[in-house]
């Protein structure tokens, strides 16, 4: 068999595997990994990994799991609470391949936590805590994306412990929490058969999509320990800590884990999402300090390019991009600005033209965004650094879980969780889990699975 044969092959079992259930092409969140099992349906559970806030219930970050389906009697609740000791910087999370496991990182202690949400997904178990994350990756600190792989997980750094700036890597680990192996972040002096497209190869680290049918990886970058530890106000009146940002997105081939071609995009660009659609070869990020959406993109030639097509607002102003959200037929790009609370809809459907068509705050500030697959149901919370987050502003509006309806037209609010009220710390990611995914349900099933081809 030929290796575009197997390939073909490959995406093809990906395309209908299904842990048994009938084959459909469909799932949750879109920016979860092609390799997992998704919800396909109404979720069931938000887990949100949470920042402990000294002086504010028991101070450390945790697990919490909220009830969102709306049948249930507990919509819209606190259902579960699981602290992991300490304050950590919590983060990021990400669920394996299979979805049994969820894993999720401390950026200033660099501790991975790693929490069974298949025994029972109402009340995940902390089943894993892993110490040795600087020495196992021979440098890499601060722990960001976890990214499902096929038996393994896929985890970017932000920092190194070195110089703790924003020279950074990827490092493997398989599934049961054992490492694997680290890929450095290519520079000006090991780029490792790269091209540069512009003139930077800055070595920086933030997030990382895969493309399975174009055997492509991408990766973004941020910036290091020293500045993301800093108060905000201290690190924008430093004019050198201010130089200490990411400029670059890199292209990788998937199968090697070698970069081929890094680009020079100004501002540090955070989030990355790509299209979905069988014949939509590009990927979108968006800068966090000038304010504009990129376009990562396969010319007619089938190289790969990079452009700014859209201003998100004013950069004078530091709105801040920093999560986005791809509709499940690209056509649609939410894009969170967490300095003024507001989120921004962009119809795509031209991907080279976004056009802005809808805004609404949601809150003091605003950080993630999530979608479901059927684009109804958005949620948003607040929390971006522990030091750089807002301390004041409306009640309920300053550190919050808020889940709305869209309904093509406006966001109509369903409720809102004030996590300083109910003295659980700073809401950060989320993660959908539903009962039916482990055929747990007290009830009938209410959900299927599909992994997306």
């Amino acid at each position: 068999m030929t290796l575009k044969a197997t390939r073909a092959l490959l995406v093809s079992a990906l395309a209908t595997f299904t842990l048994g259930l009938s084959p459909v092409v469909s799932a949750d969140e879109t920016c979860y990994s092609p390799y997992m099992a998704k919800i396909v349906g109404q979720e069931d559970f938000m887990y949100i990994w949470t920042l402990g806030v000294q002086g504010l219930g028991d101070e450390q970050d945790k697990l919490v799991t909220v009830d969102v389906n709306p049948s249930s009697k507990t919509y819209g609740k606190v259902t579960n609470s699981l602290s992991v000791g300490g304050r950590n910087e919590a983060h990021h999370s990400g669920f394996t391949d299979d979805r049994r496991f969820l894993w999720a990182g401390g950026l200033d202690t660099s501790t991975i936590f790693i929490f069974d949400v298949h025994s029972d997904p109402a009340k995940p178990k902390l089943v894993r805590t892993i110490t040795d994350f600087v020495a196992a990756t021979k440098g890499v600190v601060g722990p960001h994306t976890f990214y499902a792989m096929p038996g393994r997980m896929l985890i970017t750094g932000l920092s190194n412990n070195q110089d703790h700036g924003g020279r950074s890597g990827m490092a493997e680990y398989s599934n049961e929490g054992e490492y694997l192996t680290t890929h450095w972040m290519p520079t000006d002096d090991a780029l490792e058969g790269a091209a540069k497209s512009g003139k930077i190869a800055d070595g920086y680290s933030y997030d990382v999509r895969v493309q399975p049918r174009l055997n492509v990886m991408l990766t973004s970058s941020f910036t290091g320990w020293n500045n993301y530890m800093m108060n905000l106000g201290k690190m924008m009146g430093d004019a050198e800590a201010m130089k200490r940002f990411g400029n670059t997105v890199v292209v990788w081939d998937l199968h090697t884990r070698k970069p081929k071609k890094i680009f020079d995009v100004p501002g540090a660009p955070l989030e990355i999402r790509c299209a979905w659609g069988v014949d939509h070869d590009y990927c979108f990020t968006t800068t966090a300090l000038t304010s504009k959406i990129w376009l990562i993109h396969r010319d007619g030639n089938g190289e790969w390019q990079a452009k700014a097509v859209a201003d998100i607002g004013d950069a004078a102003k530091i709105p801040l991009p920093v999560d986005i959200s791809i509709s499940a037929d690209d056509t649609r790009l939410w894009v969170d600005t967490w300095n003024d609370g507001t989120a921004h809809l962009f119809d795509i459907s031209d991907p080279h033209a976004p056009k802005k068509i809808y805004s609404q705050k949601i809150g003091e500030q605003l950080n993630m965004v999530s979608q479901s697959w059927d684009g109804k149901r958005v949620y948003f919370t607040s929390s971006l650094l522990a030091n750089w987050d807002k301390t004041e502003g409306p009640e309920g509006d300053v550190q919050y879980f808020k889940a709305y309806d869209w309904d093509g037209k406006a966001l109509k609010p369903r409720f809102n969780v004030n996590f300083v009220a109910e003295k659980l710390g700073r809401p950060h990611q989320m993660t959908a889990g539903a009962y039916a995914l482990f055929a747990k349900a007290p009830t009938a099933a209410r959900t299927g699975l599909a992994a997306r081809e």
